[in-house]
């Protein structure tokens, strides 16, 4: 079954930086080279607003015949794992993404961007402080009044020296002290306000073990690690633009070579959450399955889930590159799935809430082996036999007893065709003791095999269904929104953002009827399960004896709607 409504793409957004890189390319800076890299802290698993960064980075590279480099930025070993190092990895390649032999970690360069702290010591750029962290806060200032300068900014170079290599060897508990950059206590910039390069921190670290106990701020680690890759265009979200005159300072005192940074729209989805922290808290609290949990915006989720790389990078092309940030509909990443997954899919039956049908004269222990076509867009996908039995199961909400208007499938004395079949005509409705409907009886009209020349007669509804003999059940999976507010950020006073959760957002159903050419999916696999949506097989709970599918995204586009309305 084809989706008509998704044969126009909305067209690919703007992106600004390529008309940076263009310019740049044009004046010959960086010798025409481009070199981007993605740098990820390894402290949680990525999620789609990463994807975004990585479809630019990598992506950008590609485009300019460049390099993109892979750099973990393991500055803050407290909260680093290899678990989380070995995700991201994972994530970029499923993207389609391959950083080559270009693997680096901050922490690779730990040695040198210590001599380059004693190196802005000597030059008189950086003293160390032993003010508490509540008094740095009141001695910072605010945005409208200027800061004070620490009463230990006038220590000799030979003083700061000497007690920055005792912070390095340990002589010092943790927080006692710290090495901060002396640049302007009254700049209307408050990152320039002698920021923190390091601190003391006895925490063992994930590959330096416990060779360092002092460890280097984020902003003295990025600018340099860039300038040591010799990335050119160093790109990142737009909460990092007020950190900008801070990179370029360190890069310029220390006399290094200076890439470009610049900054664009972080991605914003509605319906969801990404901030780290509570994405952690979703997983600690149990409100969902682990990382992976398929209502999860994170890339192992969406992997999970039945999302396509291909999808994924699509959504990232079509969001583009802002200056400012927006929030993005969800429909828009769910088109780009469903216009994928149409192309690509191969479709099968499947009948969530059955009822079963005997077809009264149909002969009893006959089956028929009928054809259907697995994926209308691509003919070289083929066919599939499904064998067409005297009890097959349809979907309950598609039988009415007492039709309402408008409601054009199977009624008593009405005819219906079932998908690659025949026409049935409903002629008995029997029931329990309870009044539910237990069973149709109906009967089939030979001469009406769907496919063949004898197929002339029409009627106005088509219906899927499985052969009651030959089917297998299966549980099925139905994912929602995992929140009910379109912002689910916002809160009233007193409550968290835990309560906007939706308690829908799954539904689990179980002993579905599936046809038999499904039995023999591996985990991953996706299909659509025609007239329901798109489906694959659980990667985490499906087994042989249990087989589980998730269902990715329903037909339903509710993107090309809200492109209309707009137009």
């Amino acid at each position: 079954m084809s989706e008509s409504n998704i044969s126009e793409t909305p067209k690919v957004a703007s992106n600004f930086i390529k008309v940076i890189i263009n310019d740049d390319l044009k004046t010959n800076k960086y010798d025409g080279r481009v070199h981007t890299r993605f740098p990820p802290e390894p402290n949680g698993y990525l999620h789609i607003g990463h994807a975004k960064s990585i479809c630019l980075n990598f992506g950008l590279a590609k485009e300019y015949a460049g390099l993109c480099n892979l750099r973990f930025d393991d500055t803050n070993p407290t909260k680093e794992d290899v678990e989380y190092v070995d995700s991201i990895k994972e994530d970029v390649r499923w993207l389609g993404f391959d950083w080559e032999d270009r693997e680096y970690f901050a922490s690779d360069y730990f040695d040198r961007l210590y001599e380059l702290a004693e190196q802005l010591i000597l030059k008189g750029k950086a003293f160390v402080c032993e003010l508490t962290q509540d008094q740095m806060r009141q001695y910072r200032g605010t945005l409208t009044e200027p800061g004070i300068n620490s009463p230990f900014r006038d220590r000799t170079i030979d003083e700061n020296l000497e007690l920055f290599r005792k912070m390095k060897n340990g002589d010092f508990p943790d927080g006692a002290m710290v090495l901060r950059a002396k640049i302007d206590m009254s700049s209307p910039n408050v990152n320039m306000r002698d920021p923190i390069i390091y601190r003391i921190r006895r925490d063992h670290h994930h590959r330096t073990g416990d060779k360092w106990c002092i460890y280097p701020m984020y902003d003295f680690t990025h600018c340099i690690s860039d300038s040591i890759e010799f990335i050119t265009h160093s790109l990142c979200t737009l909460e990092f633009e007020n950190n900008r005159p801070l990179y370029d300072w360190f890069l310029i005192e220390l006399g290094l070579y200076r890439p470009q940074q610049i900054e664009f729209a972080r991605l914003n989805l509605n319906f969801t959450v990404l901030s780290k922290r509570k994405l952690l808290k979703l997983v600690e609290d149990n409100f969902v399955d682990g990382w992976d949990d398929p209502r999860m915006p994170t890339i192992t989720g969406l992997r999970r889930r039945g999302y396509t790389p291909e999808a994924v990078r699509n959504f990232a092309e079509m969001v583009g590159v802002a200056k400012a940030d927006s929030i993005v509909d969800m429909g828009m990443l769910e088109f780009s799935v469903r216009k994928h997954l149409n192309s690509t899919a191969n479709r099968a039956m499947a009948v969530l809430n059955p009822v079963k049908i005997v077809i009264t004269n149909f002969p009893e222990g006959q089956k028929e082996i009928l054809e259907a076509v697995n994926n209308p867009e691509d003919e070289s996908k083929g066919v599939r036999n499904i064998p067409f039995t005297r009890e097959i199961f349809i979907e309950r909400e598609d039988f009415m007893e007492e039709p309402q208007k408008k409601f054009f499938r199977l009624s008593p004395g009405r005819e219906v065709r079932l998908r690659y079949a025949y026409i049935i005509m409903c002629n008995e409705v029997i029931k329990d003791e309870h009044g539910n409907i237990t069973e149709l009886h109906c009967t089939y009209d030979a001469e009406t095999k769907s496919g063949t020349s004898s197929e002339t007669r029409k009627v106005k509804a088509t219906l899927h269904w499985v052969s009651a003999s030959e089917c297998f059940d299966a549980e099925v999976r139905l994912y929602d929104n995992l929140f009910m507010k379109e912002n689910p950020n916002s809160v009233e006073d007193g409550k968290e953002f835990t309560d906007n959760l939706n308690p829908d957002s799954l539904k689990i159903i179980s002993n579905c009827k599936l046809e038999p050419s499904l039995r023999d999916s591996n985990s991953g696999d996706r299909f659509q399960f025609e007239r329901l949506g798109y489906f694959c097989v659980d990667s985490k709970h499906s087994t042989l004896d249990h087989p589980v599918f998730n269902r990715i995204v329903t037909l339903k586009d509710t993107w090309t709607k809200i492109q209309a309305k707009e137009a």
